[in-house]
C-alpha cells in the first residue's frame, strides 16, 4: 500500500505526472476488463501514446511496481494507483449550478464506479431552489458553507457564470473544500493550499481550429 513518507518531496513530484496517473488506470482497467493479468510500459505506451521512458518515470516517484522481464502485474498496479490517489474511498462532491451543465454532471453515470458521486447541489437562482435533480433538492447558494462543512465534503465543483464563480469558489472553501472542478472560465483566486483543476470546452475547441484546414 502506498503511504508518502513525511520526509518524501511530493511537492517535487510535478503536476502533469499525477494528471497522466488516471491515465495509466484506465488503460490498466480496460486491459482487466479483458481479462489481461500482466503489460508492460511499453504496452502502456502503444495504449497511451506516451513514451514507455515517461510511463517508468511517473510510476517511479511512488515505487517499483514492476519487475524487468516480467512487466506490471494489473490487479496490483490498479491497487497501488488508486491508493495513491486516494480513489479506495468514495468522495462526495459539492455541486454550485443547477443549470444544463449542472443537472448533466448529477445525472452523469460514470462518476460513481470511479469513486465520486454529487452529493449536494446549489443555485442563486429562487425559481429552482426546493426542486429536485435526481435524487438531490437544489440549495440556496447561501448555504454552501454551512452544508459544506456539516457534510465534510473535500471536492468542489463550480459550474455557474464567470461573474459568480470567485465568490462559489470562495464559499466553498470555506466551508472546508480543498479541490475545486471548475468549468466557469475565469481564473480563480484560491489559496495555495486549495487545488483547482480548470476545464473550458471552448478553449480546447479554439485550440484544435488551429489544426484545420483554411477554408
Amino acid at each position: 500500500m502506498y503511504r508518502p513518507k513525511e520526509d518524501d518531496p511530493i511537492d517535487d513530484i510535478p503536476d502533469i505526472a499525477i494528471q497522466r496517473l488516471p491515465l495509466y488506470l484506465r488503460a490498466l482497467m480496460q486491459m482487466q476488463d479483458h481479462h489481461q493479468r500482466i503489460t508492460s510500459s511499453q504496452e502502456l505506451a502503444q495504449h497511451l501514446h506516451i513514451s514507455s521512458a515517461q510511463i517508468r518515470k511517473d510510476l517511479s516517484y511512488f515505487g517499483e511496481f514492476g519487475k524487468q522481464g516480467t512487466g506490471y502485474e494489473i490487479p496490483y498496479l490498479i491497487d497501488q494507483l488508486k491508493d495513491i490517489l486516494n480513489i479506495n474511498a468514495t468522495w462526495g462532491m459539492a455541486l454550485v449550478g443547477a443549470g444544463d451543465l449542472g443537472r448533466a454532471l448529477v445525472r452523469y453515470n460514470g462518476f460513481r464506479p470511479r469513486g465520486f458521486y454529487v452529493a449536494a447541489i446549489f443555485d442563486s437562482d429562487h425559481g429552482k431552489i426546493g426542486t429536485h435533480v435526481g435524487d438531490l433538492v437544489i440549495r440556496d447558494v447561501s448555504e454552501i458553507t454551512r452544508a459544506v462543512s456539516e457534510m465534510g465534503l473535500r471536492i468542489g465543483v463550480v459550474a455557474v457564470p464567470p461573474a459568480a464563480a470567485q465568490a462559489v469558489a470562495e464559499a466553498l472553501v470555506k466551508g472546508g473544500v480543498i479541490a475545486l472542478l471548475n468549468y466557469a472560465p475565469i481564473m480563480l483566486n484560491m489559496p495555495e493550499s486549495v487545488r483547482v483543476h480548470y476545464i473550458d470546452p471552448v478553449a480546447g475547441l479554439q485550440s484544435m481550429t488551429y489544426y484545420l484546414p483554411h477554408a
